[in-house]
């Protein structure tokens, strides 16, 4: 292809500008950035960084976040990681790595301070952007995304057509689920008739 978007994904794939700080982390690890995207997708997911699982996999969403993901978005496998459909640029491309109780750190701030206006500039076609967890949500949303993610998402309908913000899918949040059953009562009909929308 003759724009950007290649050049884009080969500068992040090489990207080591956070090596020291990942050295430090209790996992010592190197950077393995993941760009899965391309000119043409239709759907953003802005989520917050890779997991350990997909660090070690080079493949975004291979693990039980991914499949609860695809059941909310009514997509197979095949649909997902089609980049010239759907497109997955988190907030940091890389692992972050986990402290010394085993949490897992936040994404470095230079990463998308480097990456994410080029990133957005070389997709010009979305049609929806899916906003999943805090970190994007105030990168994408701004102030509309300052009293946290739950009242976030519980506002999903002042966020225009284009843009669903989105608790992250982790198993960890089943019991957020089941204390908000609007969300899949009201809010997943909507994402999954806009994902088919959008592709």
């Amino acid at each position: 292809m003759s724009n950007k978007q290649p050049d884009i994904a080969t500068e992040i794939s090489t990207c080591r500008l956070c090596s020291d700080r990942f050295r430090q982390t209790h996992t010592a690890h190197e950077p393995r950035p993941v760009a899965w995207f391309q000119p043409g997708a239709r759907i953003l997911i802005a989520g917050q960084a890779p997991g350990m699982r997909v660090h070690q996999s080079g493949r975004p969403f291979t693990d039980p976040s991914g499949d609860r993901l695809r059941q909310w978005m009514g997509v197979d496998e095949d649909v997902f990681y089609d980049k010239a459909r759907i497109a997955i640029a988190p907030m940091a491309f890389c692992f972050p790595g986990y402290n010394a109780k085993g949490a897992d750190l936040a994404p470095p701030a230079v990463c998308a301070k480097t990456w994410r206006a080029k990133v957005l500039a070389s997709l010009p076609d979305l049609r929806l952007t899916l906003v999943i967890g805090g970190y994007a949500q105030k990168y994408h949303l701004g102030d509309a995304a300052s009293g946290g993610v739950t009242q976030t998402v519980e506002r999903w309908r002042d966020h225009g057509a284009e843009t669903i913000p989105l608790p992250h899918p982790s198993w960890r949040n089943s019991g957020w689920l089941k204390k908000h059953p609007w969300f899949e009562a009201e809010l997943l009909p909507v994402l999954r008739s806009r994902v088919s929308e959008a592709l």
